[in-house]
């Protein structure tokens, strides 16, 4: 396999009571220094008192205490945009909870402020209460968003721009305001079932899976370039990027531990694994795990994680070098 360097990338503390101005640039701060590539954010609209849907995330389906504070999304981003000189800013949210026209300003808007360092991240939400909350309705989310981002789409390219669909209308209008980034930022969807695999081989540039092992992540990218073929669209310019959850314990777990948890030799295993199955970009998402208590303990946690990524390139480097294969 062809060696390729790894980007990297962390998520930002955008929930909870300690998230703020000062956080965020400590955080923005340190990636700048350590040379990361990336800052995400993340979008939780609603903390149910008595949910409808349960956390996928967990195994008891209840959401994490830091959701009941969540900074905007989109805002943050705009801060970023001024707070960092280098690094990409990107998002994952629920393009099902935004009116498109809308969600194309202010997402342009970031990218000319940052001088076309933005990311996008899509998902189409799992929460029925937060759909509640909108008005509208959960059960057609995933026709919706493929609509929805036609109409990103056609704003960012068309000028005049016109649009005429089932959920959305645009009447002829001029758009001037363009992203910087040509023709557009990198869309990147999440997907974990056919129908939402065939939406990313379609219409995405790149996969973003989530908590799978990697022999998962293996099969259904691979399903996911076949599906981008049979579209007409060349499979190798799909780019998959890899959310970690990195979860550190004293000692190393057994054979039946999730991906990126147990001692940190074996979490730069699965770095290194990661890398190896040809991931372009792993983004840190260490704001839950159980050893984090304060903005300190994230920023070593950044630390160690990029110096952990550094680190398995070189090892990488020197498997490539004598012919190794993963797998």
């Amino acid at each position: 396999m062809e060696e390729r360097t790894m980007r990297v990338g962390f998520t930002v503390p955008q929930f909870g009571p300690d998230a703020g101005p000062e956080t965020l640039q400590e955080v923005a701060r340190l990636a700048e220094e350590l040379g990361s590539d990336s800052l995400w954010v993340a979008e939780r609209l609603l903390y149910p008192v008595n949910p409808n849907s349960p956390y996928p995330a967990t195994a008891d389906g209840s959401l994490p205490l830091a959701y009941r504070r969540s900074l905007d999304p989109l805002a943050i981003l705009a801060y970023l945009a001024a707070a960092t000189s280098r690094v990409r800013i990107g998002t994952f949210i629920n393009l099902t909870l935004h009116n498109p026209v809308l969600l194309a300003r202010e997402l342009g808007t970031i990218d000319v402020l940052s001088h076309g360092r933005l990311d996008l991240g899509f998902g189409v939400g799992w929460s029925s209460d937060e759909f509640e909350a909108i008005g509208l309705p959960m059960r057609d989310r995933g026709r919706r968003a493929e609509e929805a981002l036609q109409v990103i789409k056609a704003i960012w390219r068309d000028n005049p721009v016109e649009f005429e669909g089932r959920y959305f209308r645009v009447p002829e209008s001029y758009f001037d305001l363009k992203p910087v980034q040509k023709p557009r930022p990198p869309i990147y969807m999440g997907a974990y079932t056919p129908v939402t695999m065939d939406r990313v081989a379609r219409l995405a540039d790149g996969w973003i899976p989530s908590g799978l092992p990697l022999g998962a992540m293996e099969q259904m990218f691979a399903a996911i370039k076949q599906g981008a073929a049979e579209a007409g669209r060349d499979p190798s310019d799909l780019k998959l990027t890899v959310i970690a959850h990195p979860e550190f314990h004293s000692e190393p777990l057994g054979d039946d531990r999730s991906i990126f948890a147990g001692s940190a030799e074996q979490i730069e295993e699965d770095i290194l694994a990661t890398r190896r199955l040809g991931a372009d970009e792993i983004i840190f998402n260490a704001l839950f795990s159980p050893d984090i208590d304060s903005t300190d303990d994230l920023l070593s946690h950044m630390e160690q994680l990029q110096t952990m990524a550094r680190r398995s390139e070189r090892t990488s480097s020197r498997m490539a070098s004598r012919g190794v294969v993963h797998g």
